[in-house]
């Protein structure tokens, strides 16, 4: 089965086609980057704009590279939510079109399921497993034991990584989008300002990075206030592994006791080389697995891997009905 996917969530635009939920045929993704670097943030209204403009190419360059027609798309999948809804509808409505035109099943996918089935596009799954999200929306530790059925063990209680690494990129004055460049300055620097490793101890699997983030900025202020050198580096290190800490001991927890099989790692901080590196040395007893670069970030080609998946455990939705939706639980 041939599966178009299309993602329009947040300032991406993106349709690709997927054979039987693993192979790549196609992959086009239109960046909106440099559109909202100016701003220092993605500016909803501007992306779906941006959105509109790209969608009928990025479709056509899509079905141009895999060498399909529409008639021989068996199934299309669109990102339902969650995310910014005038860019969700782009995607959505466009890809309406499509299914009612050429009469192709279409069904809805949620975005988190997206970035998790991006790891089925290079390995296979073996349940059960364990899932950290890690995103600028999100950070979830999820049980799956088997395709399509989500348990949320923990999630954050405040901010999401991605959100607390963009605002001190944000105060460091760093470039956008701020978190990979706190992440290579990480990488030259050493853990010495030693800041707080929040709800490290607690036994449950929640997570918080509100007070980690004020900590941190008011830490900032205070150094800048005395005039005191700060070096930007050894920030971003102590920082990340602050974060680090916190993420692989709440995984390795959950690890042992639900007694998984695999690690999966989803979402954009997935592409974070602290988080891989620690998660690869605190986990040696099972595979530990992350997308690579081009899947760790919004595309179609997991949501067309989660859609296919999707199909085959008949979890249909309103097909044709389907409307965006801001937030959108990920547990049936």
């Amino acid at each position: 089965m041939y599966v178009l996917g299309v993602e329009t969530s947040c300032d991406e635009t993106s349709v690709s086609i997927v054979e039987n939920g693993k192979k790549v045929l196609a992959n086009k993704v239109l960046s909106q980057i440099d559109i909202h670097k100016v701003y220092g943030g993605v500016v909803p209204e501007i992306a779906s704009r941006e959105h509109i403009k790209g969608i009928t190419y990025v479709f056509e360059q899509a079905m141009n590279s895999a060498g399909l027609t529409y008639q021989e798309i068996g199934l299309i999948a669109v990102t339902q939510g969650p995310g910014l809804i005038g860019s969700l509808l782009i995607g959505i409505n466009a890809a309406k079109v499509i299914s009612l035109n050429f009469d192709i099943p279409i069904i809805g996918v949620h975005h988190i399921a997206g970035h998790i089935y991006a790891n089925q596009l290079e390995h296979e799954m073996e349940f059960p497993l364990l899932c950290l999200v890690v995103s600028g929306g999100h950070t979830e530790l999820i049980l799956m034991r088997e395709h399509f059925d989500f348990n949320i063990l923990g999630q954050t209680q405040d901010d999401a990584v991605g959100e607390a690494y963009d605002k001190i990129a944000r105060v460091l004055k760093l470039p956008y989008p701020g978190g990979p460049v706190v992440d290579k300055m990480a990488g030259l620097g050493k853990d010495v300002y030693s800041f707080p490793r929040p709800m490290i101890d607690s036994q449950d699997y929640n997570f918080s990075f509100s007070g980690l983030k004020s900590h941190v900025i008011n830490f900032h202020h205070n150094l800048k206030q005395r005039d005191q050198e700060i070096d930007i580096k050894d920030f971003c290190a102590s920082f990340q592994e602050a974060v680090t800490d916190v993420l692989v001991k709440k995984t390795v927890l959950a690890k042992r006791e639900h007694q998984v099989k695999q690690v999966i790692v989803a979402g954009g901080v997935a592409a974070n080389s602290g988080l891989r590196n620690k998660m690869k040395e605190n986990i040696k007893d099972i595979p530990v697995f992350f997308p690579k670069m081009d899947f760790c970030t919004d595309n179609a080609a997991m949501i067309a891997a989660a859609g296919y998946y999707q199909y085959q455990k008949n979890q249909f939705n309103d097909g044709l009905t389907i409307n965006g939706q801001s937030r959108l639980s990920l547990e049936v």
